[in-house]
């Protein structure tokens, strides 16, 4: 198991060298740093702690402040565990978007955007009754339930605060890895809204290969300009005092 803590930056299209359209979510992935390790000597399992994107000193409690200086690094904002890791790490070391390679299937995990109030029809998918000849059920939650034991049945679906929940997507594609400029391209859209913090982790319930993709890359070439020669600068300059004068 691997992971590495990133930010939802929104979504684009690449292209691959075959012709094919391949719609990406691009996450922002700044080098994760270890912050605790866990052994199951000392915690009972065995697991890592990372954190991302640095917050302000006077914004951080004095616990915090201390936690990440055992690892010789700033407040994060964000902390994450990942058990069973594949590797070894000691505390303050790095993860980067390198810890991933193109074609690998992942799961990412994220909060999804948070709807509101809102009735069974968008929130359970039920469907509407018939809105005309007399009806006069149209939008509603539908039965409350028998009349014995008169009173609503626990797990009765009925309208109410939808969204901001923990949501993960299995077995997505590595598009691009691009450790310079700290980004990580993923096939098709991931759960939250847009620089919200997400999860990329190894897929638990993947059977497929790796099939890397080869994009189509776009280059700006710039003609080289010749420097003109000393007989041709001393001519020009010439024409240019015979003008003036």
């Amino acid at each position: 198991m691997k992971g590495i803590l990133g930010r939802k930056i929104g979504m684009t299209q690449v292209f691959t060298k075959e012709g094919k359209l391949i719609p990406v979510t691009v996450v922002e992935v700044e080098p994760n740093v270890v912050t605790q390790v866990k052994t199951a000597e000392t915690d009972g399992y065995n697991a890592i702690q990372l954190g991302v994107f640095d917050k302000k000193e006077k914004n951080a409690t004095k616990a915090s402040i201390g936690h990440a200086k055992k690892a010789n690094t700033n407040p994060k904002r964000f902390l994450k565990e990942i058990r069973d890791v594949d590797a070894t790490y000691s505390l303050g070391d790095k993860v980067s978007a390198d810890i991933f390679e193109v074609g690998e299937i992942v799961d990412v995990t994220g909060t999804n955007k948070g709807k509101g109030t809102q009735g069974v029809i968008k929130r359970h998918n039920q469907s509407r009754g018939p809105m005309a000849h007399g009806s006069r059920y149209h939008r509603g939650p539908g039965s409350m339930g028998t009349m014995r034991p008169m009173r609503v049945l626990k797990g009765k679906k009925l309208p109410g605060h939808m969204g901001v929940e923990t949501t993960t997507i299995q077995n997505l594609e590595i598009i691009e890895v691009n450790a310079a400029e700290n980004y990580i391209l993923v096939s098709g859209n991931i759960p939250g809204a847009k620089k919200s913090l997400v999860l990329i982790k190894s897929a638990v319930k993947n059977s497929r290969k790796a099939n890397p993709k080869e994009l189509v890359s776009y280059e700006t070439v710039i003609d080289e300009v010749e420097e003109p020669t000393e007989e041709v600068a001393a001519t020009e300059t010439e024409e240019n005092q015979e003008e003036s004068n």
